[in-house]
């Protein structure tokens, strides 16, 4: 599958562009995927959990997504929140070609797109959006994802997606262990939609 190379910064398979529609209650976007970049031809339905049911975007203030692919939540919640700015970030290059050329041709402005080293290191955030990419291994993944909710300002909450079946119960004990507020917010299909907050407040998982 060529999914497989959606972690890599230069992905070795060769490009292929396929169109996605995606068509919200109160967004349409139509972006272009590719080979070598998370869910290409399709919008991924956990993606899809998440960009139904997650909570609104702050108005403004700096509002991440972490692991961007071609752009879909990135672009979602910019259409959502034109007043913020959005931070759109992933170590694959020719997922931030496209998250860049799919915001141009849609006429979204309010969005920076890079790697996360290019992140500056003063920024706080006000939210993060979030279909984690956790074929990388749990431990990437746990660092990928403190190294972000630990910049949110309060009242800031990470939204995150992950299917029960890789991993999502034991992600959210992880997080709850190392101190930062979590709540399962919704579930479908075996996917869990989840809240976490800074550390420093109390844990709590919902059945």
């Amino acid at each position: 599958m060529s999914d497989q190379h959606y972690f890599s910064p230069q992905p070795s398979v060769e490009s292929a562009p396929e169109p996605v529609a995606i068509r919200l209650s109160d967004v349409s976007l139509d972006l272009l995927s590719d080979r070598g970049v998370f869910s290409v031809g399709a919008l991924d339905r956990g993606t899809e959990f998440l960009l139904r049911w997650a909570s609104d975007p702050p108005a403004t203030g700096a509002i991440m997504d972490v692991g961007c692919g071609y752009g879909a939540i990135a672009l979602v919640i910019a259409k959502r929140a034109p007043s913020a700015t959005i931070w759109a970030i992933d170590v694959n290059e020719r997922a931030l070609e496209l998250t860049r050329g799919n915001a141009e041709r849609a006429g979204i402005t309010n969005i920076e797109v890079m790697t996360p080293d290019e992140v500056p290191d003063d920024l706080r955030l006000a939210a993060v959006y979030s279909n984690p990419p956790v074929r990388v291994g749990k431990t990437e993944m746990h660092a990928l994802l403190t190294r972000w909710i630990d910049r949110l300002d309060p009242p800031g909450v990470a939204h995150l997606v992950v299917h029960k079946h890789l991993g999502a119960d034991s992600l959210m004990s992880w997080l709850i262990a190392q101190g930062y507020a979590t709540e399962r917010t919704r579930s479908r299909q075996g996917y869990r939609l989840m809240d976490v907050t800074p550390r420093g407040d109390a844990g709590m998982i919902t059945p």
